[in-house]
């Protein structure tokens, strides 16, 4: 039975697998206590530094490495169990923030801790998604995947949300011990609740060298090459638009609408992978893949013509109804390689994600001081558009 044919997952399906249970209450707890820690830290640097370049720098400072770490360390997703990986990756995530919680570090060791996190983050993201596939056969798995995004953007959100309300309760310092909390819970679900399978793949060279080699091979495939592009480049060129977010708002008069038209972009994106991930049968899915891979640029065209508050969120809000085209493109990725270099070859997908929004915000951000920041966003349309019309073959 083809992925166009098999009939459509339930929620009951997916949940009905005990492991599936255990990863996905890991991922939730896991992004849910990030951004506590991350918001609670920021403003704890803030009010010892009284800087924003500094808050700023260690509220991204987790990310910063995870290139390094898809680069370089990835191989460990299939050469280490998941038991044994998912339990140290969250026991390191526990130490370091029980140790951000005690304080008195000066913040060069603080940017060191979470950069030593932030390495293995994509390790930890490939081990969980290398899994599903075996878990969920057919349509469960893009159900499965669908779940994780809505859940993670779901949790990121009451995560800082929880933080601010925390924050206003208990010291910074308080709000970390919480977050450390969270990250013991889940080093102990994985360790007591994950079933000890053995590795997708033997360690057949060095850590790095395997990672590039696999990195070399999955590139050098015109299938797999043209289904990881796909999987980069619309999201990141729209998403890139977020960049030109805050200076639209206040160019408006209403600088703290910011915070409006992000939580617009989140309510899209869960309501698209709500709708395409569980109401969608298998066939229209995979027919309207690159229909939705260009929805996330359309919209943004508008905003050419600078609407108001209320039409600026809806066109934003449909713009990431569209990101739900890589279910499909993920499901086709994992169809294409071996079980083997499963994790690595999501791990390559989800850095190189995590890369390229960086980067296109940044560049949002930079073309800003030159345009008007409606003009940015358009323009991030127009490049989004571009792209998928260039990758129409794997998004077909």
């Amino acid at each position: 039975m083809t992925a166009s044919t098999a009939a459509p997952a339930r929620y009951r399906d997916v949940f009905g697998v005990p492991e599936f249970r255990t990863l996905f209450s890991l991922q939730t707890l896991q992004v849910a206590g990030d951004s506590v820690r991350t918001i609670a830290l920021s403003v704890q640097t803030y009010e010892r530094t009284g800087s924003s370049a500094w808050a700023a720098l260690v509220f991204a400072a987790g990310m910063i490495p995870y290139v390094v770490g898809g680069a370089l360390l990835l191989s460990l997703a299939d050469r280490v169990p998941a038991r044994r990986l998912l339990t140290r990756f969250h026991l390191l995530r526990f130490a370091v923030t029980a140790v951000l919680a005690v304080g008195g570090l000066p913040l060069p060791a603080v940017l060191a801790l979470l950069v030593a996190v932030g390495l293995f983050a994509p390790v930890g993201g490939a081990t969980v998604q290398a899994r599903l596939p075996s878990l969920l056969p057919g349509d469960g798995y893009v159900l499965g995947r669908s779940l994780f995004t809505m859940t993670s953007a779901g949790a990121q959100i009451a995560g800082q949300a929880a933080g601010g309300l925390l924050l206003a309760a208990l010291s910074p310092a308080g709000t970390l011990w919480l977050a450390a909390a969270s990250a013991a819970l889940a080093t102990a679900l994985a360790r007591l609740r994950l079933p000890d399978v053995p590795p997708a793949a033997r360690a057949s060279s060095g850590l790095a060298g395997e990672t590039w080699r696999t990195n070399r091979l999955l590139l050098g495939r015109r299938t797999t090459r043209g289904l990881l592009l796909a999987a980069w480049l619309p999201i990141s060129l729209s998403v890139a638009a977020e960049g030109a977010v805050v200076p639209y708002a206040a160019g408006s008069g209403r600088p703290g609408a910011a915070g409006l038209l992000l939580s617009a972009a989140a309510a899209g994106m869960l309501a698209g992978n709500f709708v395409v991930g569980r109401l969608l049968p298998p066939g229209p899915r995979e027919r309207l893949t690159l229909p939705l891979a260009m929805l996330t640029g359309a919209p943004l065209l508008a905003f050419a013509a600078e609407p108001g508050l209320p039409a600026a969120c809806a066109l934003i809000a449909a713009g990431t109804f569209g990101l739900a085209y890589e279910l499909t493109v993920q499901r086709r990725l994992v169809d294409a390689v071996p079980e083997e270099i499963r994790g690595r070859t999501l791990g390559l997908s989800g850095s190189g994600l995590m890369t390229g929004q960086a980067a296109g915000i940044g560049a949002a951000g930079a073309l800003g001081e030159f345009l008007p920041a409606g003009h940015v966003m358009a323009l991030c349309g127009a490049v989004t558009l571009a792209a998928c019309l260039c990758l129409a073959r794997p998004l077909r």
